[in-house]
């Protein structure tokens, strides 16, 4: 039985007043990136609030100004417009210490007349969120907002979580068919999408929902916040995960961009699989290499995305060049997978996906004992390690004791005696009897007596 659609409440109001602070109190994670500055949050974020037993999906957007003179702007506005015909309910956010403003009056008024999404549905409900009341005289001048012409009007604090329980039974009383929360564990595959700044990491994304998803411009760096999508594709259910561009260290400004570098490398962490986006008018870079560094680093899936193809003149050779070099480049990561696309005109992008998953799937392989004991023994036969000061390695045994990616232990006499080069053919003898493209192999070695090695053999 498939599981109930999620309610969806979308905050929307105009610049700076304190939509992500919000956003982030009910969410209880520090997903949305704060600063006292308008224009900060630009693109849709979405997180789970859990209530009472209960959960809902909560989306935090842009600020709405009263006259967008911007085309950035204008994307901001259509954004929001996305959100709202996503939601169930709205939270106006306003700001007590300002009062009703000129623009808190055109929002209301969008809202009111539908202007901002919504034909064809039921009237969402409105709750006006007066926020930064964090004294009794603020809390007492949010009933001015009354004037806004909507049902409910609850003060909260949110820096301080003052009446945000409150604010959360009210939304539950307007969502009284939100389903209960299931608790199952979250078998879904997490793609996020890495690379510098303008490759074009948004338009990607957008192209593999086929739907203005994040504000897209030429502008480097207009993605901040890591924005996730839940899609289904071949059967299966994928969250996709568009983050901001990552500069070199010594170019990462303090402030919003400091954050926004940290949130994309900390989705690096929290993802399965790593798209790892490159400008093929630039083809590779040290801070590429950076990138895929990090990923290789934490054990991830990666496959890369050679973007912008479109723009490349190309003859027959033109492909097999660009891999030749990739392949020096990513000499340490060799086994990555390479996808040519158009992320503007679309081509190939159904390869992005179909590789992830292929990738995943490598990912989960386990070999039997046996059979690695096997491969491992003709490799150390044919190859035997050197000797070190007198001394030469012995590798008695190995087993798989983890995938995700796929760990191997292997017992050998002095562990200390494991020459990288010699831990490289050992990897490499793996991948070419097992393959596991597009994932990282982690090799542990540990110490063990000839005579326990025997006596584990009997057993």
């Amino acid at each position: 039985m498939p599981e109930p659609r999620k309610q969806v409440v979308a905050i929307v109001g105009r610049p700076n007043v304190g939509k992500s602070t919000l956003f982030n109190r009910l969410t209880g994670e520090r997903r949305a990136i704060v600063e006292d500055m308008p224009g900060t949050t630009r693109d849709r974020l979405y997180g789970e609030v859990e209530w009472s037993g209960r959960v809902f999906t909560l989306i935090d957007t842009g600020g709405l100004e009263a006259d967008p003179s911007s085309d950035m702007l204008t994307s901001v506005a259509n954004q929001v417009r996305v959100a709202v015909e996503e939601a169930d309910m709205i939270l106006f956010a306003v700001d007590t210490t300002d009062g009703i403003t000129a623009a808190d009056e055109v929002v209301a008024q969008l809202l009111r007349e539908g202007a901002l999404g919504g034909k064809g549905r039921t009237r969402r409900p409105v709750i006006v969120v007066a926020g930064k009341a964090d004294n009794a005289a603020r809390r007492e001048a949010a009933n001015e907002f009354y004037a806004l012409g909507f049902e409910d009007v609850v003060a909260v604090s949110a820096v301080h979580g003052s009446n945000s329980g409150d604010l959360l039974d009210v939304i539950l009383e307007r969502l009284p068919e939100l389903p209960m929360y299931s608790g199952e564990d979250d078998d879904r595959l997490r793609i996020t999408i890495v690379g510098r700044p303008n490759v074009g990491k948004s338009s990607l994304l957008n192209k593999l929902l086929g739907q203005e998803r994040v504000v897209v411009s030429d502008i480097p760096g207009t993605t901040r916040d890591a924005i996730d999508t839940e899609i289904e594709y071949a059967g299966r259910k994928l969250v996709v995960i568009d983050t901001a561009g990552i500069r070199r260290r010594g170019r990462i400004e303090p402030g919003i961009e400091k954050y926004s570098v940290l949130r994309a490398e900390w989705n690096i962490e929290r993802a399965d699989i790593a798209l790892i986006l490159v400008d093929a008018t630039q083809m590779v870079t040290a801070q590429d290499l950076h990138i895929a560094g990090d990923i290789e680093r934490e054990g991830k899936g990666a496959v890369l995305v050679v973007n912008k193809w479109d723009l490349v003149e190309k003859d027959t050779h033109t492909m097999q060049g660009y891999l030749e070099e990739i392949g020096r480049e990513f000499n340490f990561m060799r086994w990555i997978p390479t996808v040519f696309i158009s992320a503007l005109t679309g081509q190939r992008v159904h390869r992005v996906l179909d590789e992830a998953i292929a990738v995943e799937l490598e990912r989960q392989k386990r070999i039997p004992t046996g059979q690695l004991n096997d491969v491992v023994a003709r490799a150390v036969a044919e190859h035997p390690p050197q000797t070190h000061k007198g001394r030469q390695l012995k590798v008695y045994y190995a087993t798989q004791a983890a995938v995700e990616p796929p760990t191997f232990i292997f017992f050998v006499n002095d562990p200390d005696l494991v020459h990288f080069a010699y831990e490289r053919f050992l990897e490499n003898t793996l991948r070419t009897a097992y393959g596991f493209k597009g994932t990282a192999v982690r090799l542990r070695f540990r110490p063990r007596k000839p005579d326990e090695d025997e006596k584990k053999k009997r057993r």
